[in-house]
């Protein structure tokens, strides 16, 4: 009787934090409620953006990982990203002199770091993911994710169009090939291509190597030339959205994978993961 009850109560609570993670993201966000769905744990996480280190709050469920941004003062979320488990790879990293206690996350359409406030949580992280991720593909028969997007190198890495060599100005402005990450000129990056792991059917911006690359497998781009050159303005990375919205685009996909700046000052004040101990439930659907 006791057990039956504490399933019970467990089961209830389990519905009132994802109403209230739902509730967090507002009109705007996705619903998260399923009957066999498990909120397994919350914090918040620093995730390395093209602006720089960005606080991200992050709730694991046994099924998918969701995070988003923060705005007045954590109590509210919002560009809700939903991250099914199956297509999640896990990476460790070790420290380094200004990094500590960080992660990639690699995903089919983008790859990204995440840090954690302390060693504990980056453990406790990873091990939850992962435990869940594995029971999830045993119990569920999904085959894993053997595709995932290359991180973007960031704009500051380099002066120079990573293809041609030309100089940047304020004129020749920098974009990102979707399948190397490169650093590129408008002139490297005329041609377009369908890069499936990304996005099924968009055609995406690709350096003119990467294009002749995909050219040459049985998985021929859908390719179209962009008007102009290398300095007329023609849609920069930020007015391209590969299935996404432009501020998802600016914010999300251009990431800038440096985390060797990021300072431990900035972890001074997250908030602790919260581990919720399901411990009547599995992590799998």
């Amino acid at each position: 009787m006791g057990t039956m009850v504490n399933q019970l109560m467990f089961a209830q609570d389990n519905r009132d934090r994802i109403h209230a993670v739902e509730s967090s993201f507002g009109p705007s966000g996705k619903p998260l409620y399923a009957p066999d769905r498990v909120l397994i744990g919350e914090g918040r996480l620093m995730k390395m953006s093209r602006r720089g280190p960005q606080p991200k709050v992050f709730f694991l469920f046994n099924d998918v990982l969701v995070y988003g941004s923060i705005i007045l003062n954590g109590r509210w979320h919002k560009k809700q990203k939903i991250i099914p488990l199956e297509d999640i790879q896990i990476e460790d990293l070790e420290d380094g002199i200004k990094m500590r206690n960080q992660w990639l996350i690699r995903t089919p359409r983008k790859s990204f770091y995440v840090s954690a406030a302390s060693y504990e949580e980056k453990r406790a992280w990873i091990k939850h993911i992962e435990d869940c991720r594995s029971s999830l593909l045993q119990s569920s028969g999904c085959r894993p994710g053997s595709h995932f997007a290359n991180t973007w190198i960031p704009d500051q890495a380099s002066a120079v169009c990573m293809r041609c060599s030309n100089r940047f100005t304020v004129t020749q402005r920098r974009h990102h090939c979707r399948k190397c990450g490169f650093v590129v000129c408008g002139a490297c990056s005329k041609k377009r291509a369908v890069i499936r792991h990304i996005h099924p059917t968009k055609c995406l911006r690709v350096c003119t190597m990467c294009h002749s690359s995909l050219s040459a497998t049985t998985e021929a781009p859908e390719v179209s030339r962009v008007n102009g050159g290398s300095t007329e303005k023609i849609g920069s990375d930020e007015d391209e959205v590969d299935g996404l919205s432009e501020e998802e685009e600016a914010e999300e996909q251009m990431e800038n994978h440096d985390p060797g700046k990021w300072m431990n000052s900035q972890m001074d004040s997250w908030s602790t993961y919260v581990y919720f101990k399901p411990e009547h439930r599995q992590c799998q659907t």
